[in-house]
Order: structure tokens, then C-alpha cells, then sequence
């Protein structure tokens, strides 16, 4: 009998069909290591959860990730306010999964903070595709939306790595939830912030395509670095500003320094008015 011999059919050497490593959900040691290694600052980062930055501020909604809180999200609201918003939490407790009449009571949350005015709403992680959902469901009460390490893109059973615990927790498939979920764009502003760093969500899940978002910026953090480290949420506010700037053609918010420069300014305009005959 001869030697049998191996080959590989040219199509199969080279499929059209092969996943792009963007599209891969990080692996259960990445996973493991970003819990390991950011927790412990995470869980430091806890703040109090009234709202933060100038009452004058425009307002700004932060939804928390899976199974967190607004405690969690303390350190985005204070880098909003830093930045000059006014940054609310949610008050619904801790996100433990999408549910029915999620969107109506967010939607009163809205007019909650807003009191007349366009909302800012950003998203951690889960949160984020709350936020999407949000401006398509109330797309005249959503200023903008930001979705920080959000897995909007792509399918969820494959474009990160904590699908099995959503769908224990929250006790449906993470492919249906109870209100529709879609990929384009929201009808408003809309950017998202994404890391190559990421142990929990794939690149691609978090930028999307062209179609799905204005504005994709990679950041370089993990997951949990998202909601903690301080220079990338100083970071991502100032990318913030400057998108709505550059959308509405307006200065949306200012950061301290810039709220004392322009109040130091505003005083000499005064003072150089009053001296004129």
C-alpha cells in the first residue's frame, strides 16, 4: 500500500470566510487577568452617587455595566464634571440585564435630568447598548450617545467572553432581549470608545463599522479601566467636548480652567466696558 499523502485544496488554504482576529471575544485568561489585575482598583474607585459637576452644566446620564452599580460608575460621572456636564447616575440600582419597560423608565429618568433639555447619555460597557437603544427609542430627548467598551457590534454569543453569566443572571439569550436590538446607528450623535486592550469585548464589537457610529476611538485601557483610570476617562471627556463642539458648532461644556478663563475674561470685558465713556 502506498504512503498516503497530504494536501490541502487552495480554497480551504485560504478561506474568504476567516475570522478576523478583531472579531474574536478575548480568551478566559484574558478575562481572568483584567478581573485580577483591575478589580481591586475598581472596587476602590466606589464613590458616593449624587450627581456631580456645576448645577449650571448640560446634562449627561451614565449607565453602568453588567452587574454594576452607580457607585461603580463614580469616576466617569466625575470626569464628566470635571469637563463641565452635569452627570447623573441612573438610580435603578445594580444592571443586572435588559428587561421589559427598561427603555420607558429610562426615558422618564431622562426627563428626570433633563428638565426640557437634550440628554447626553454614555454607556459603560452594557450600559452602552442601553444608551444606543435609548436614543432610538426617545431620540428627541438624547443630545448624544457614547458608549465606552461596549459590545454593540456583532454577535453577542460570540463578541465576548461573559455571555454565559448575562444569560444566567438575566435569565433570557443575550441574542433576544425583550426590546429590539439593532446594529445601525442611533439618529443622534453617536461615538464609541474601544481598546485593543479590552479582556472582557473584541476590538471590532466595541468600534463597529462606519454605519454604526459616528466617531470610533481607541483608548488604550482594559475593560474595567473604562469606568477607573483617571487619564483615560480625562481622555475620553475632552474626545467628548470636542465631538459635540465640532457637531453643534458650539463649546457644549468647559472644564474648570476654561469656566475660570472665561469668567477671568468676561470680568475684564466688563471692567474695560464700564471705564468707557
Amino acid at each position: 500500500m502506498g504512503k498516503m499523502i497530504w494536501q490541502r485544496d487552495q480554497q480551504a488554504a485560504e478561506p474568504s470566510d476567516r475570522i478576523h482576529p478583531d472579531d474574536i471575544a478575548p480568551s478566559a485568561w484574558e478575562r481572568t487577568r483584567e478581573v485580577l489585575w483591575q478589580f481591586p482598583r475598581y472596587m476602590s474607585s466606589w464613590g458616593p452617587i449624587e450627581p456631580v459637576g456645576p448645577e449650571s452644566g448640560p446634562p449627561a446620564l451614565v449607565l453602568p455595566g453588567f452587574l454594576s452599580s452607580d457607585r461603580s460608575t463614580s469616576q466617569i460621572r466625575g470626569a464628566l464634571g470635571r469637563y463641565g456636564w452635569r452627570a447623573h447616575p441612573w438610580e435603578l440600582g445594580t444592571n443586572k440585564g435588559a428587561y421589559a419597560g427598561l427603555l420607558e423608565t429610562l426615558e422618564e429618568r431622562l426627563d428626570q435630568v433633563g428638565e426640557g433639555r437634550k440628554v447626553l447619555v454614555l454607556g459603560w460597557s452594557l450600559g452602552g447598548l442601553y444608551a444606543r437603544e435609548l436614543a432610538r427609542h426617545a431620540p428627541h430627548k438624547v443630545r448624544a450617545v457614547v458608549t465606552l467598551a461596549s459590545p454593540f457590534c456583532g454577535d453577542l454569543k460570540s463578541n465576548n467572553n461573559v455571555r454565559w453569566l448575562y444569560e444566567w443572571v438575566a435569565g433570557h439569550d443575550v441574542n433576544e432581549p425583550p426590546f429590539p436590538r439593532l446594529e445601525d446607528k442611533p439618529p443622534v450623535p453617536t461615538m464609541a470608545f474601544w481598546s485593543r486592550r479590552d479582556g472582557i469585548v473584541a476590538p471590532r464589537a466595541a468600534r463597529g463599522d462606519e454605519c454604526h457610529s459616528d466617531r470610533a476611538i481607541e483608548i488604550d485601557t482594559h475593560h474595567m479601566g473604562f469606568a477607573v483610570w483617571r487619564p483615560a476617562l480625562s481622555r475620553i471627556m475632552a474626545h467628548v467636548n470636542d465631538f459635540i463642539h465640532e457637531v453643534e458648532g458650539a463649546v457644549p461644556a468647559r472644564t474648570r480652567r476654561q469656566q475660570r478663563a472665561f469668567d477671568r475674561a468676561a470680568r475684564r470685558a466688563a471692567a474695560e466696558s464700564a471705564r468707557r465713556p
